[in-house]
């Protein structure tokens, strides 16, 4: 009977800095969706805009499962933490630059169609705008 001692018993538990499958996957998939988000931004393309908003919104729901799952039985790989980490940074500067064309085309639309003036004074004069009630003087 020849035995070898170098063979590992397969009970599940990956090494500390090993990459768990389902982690890798789920942080993947986020990345993916990221680029492709981006991507679609970039191009000014709406339809991929709203399909890769909402997949990553999936991407994303998926992965803070998988991840809070992971770290209920311990720590989390480094090289996942950063990734996860830098996910987190992209997603925010996603938000940030969208927050910044929306508010650049909100200004633009403001120019283009300005909203109606408020009525300072009506047909009995300044009376309208302070309201009916008050002292009244002879």
């Amino acid at each position: 009977m020849n035995l070898t001692l170098t063979s590992r018993p397969t009970t599940g538990i990956l090494p500390a800095d090993a990459a768990d499958p389902v982690l890798e996957s789920a942080l993947s998939a986020v990345e993916g969706q990221l680029s492709f988000l981006g991507e679609a931004l970039r191009a000014r393309d709406l339809p991929s805009i709203d399909l890769h908003a909402s997949e990553l919104h999936r991407a994303l729901s998926s992965a803070v499962d998988q991840f809070s799952r992971a770290a209920r039985h311990g720590p989390l790989p480094p090289a996942l933490r950063r990734r996860l980490a830098d996910a987190g940074g992209s997603v925010a500067a996603q938000r940030e630059s969208l927050a910044r064309a929306t508010a650049a085309l909100d200004r633009a639309i403001d120019v283009l169609l300005p909203r109606e003036a408020p009525v300072m004074y009506g047909s009995y004069g300044a009376s309208e705008r302070l309201g009916r009630g008050g002292s009244l003087s002879a």
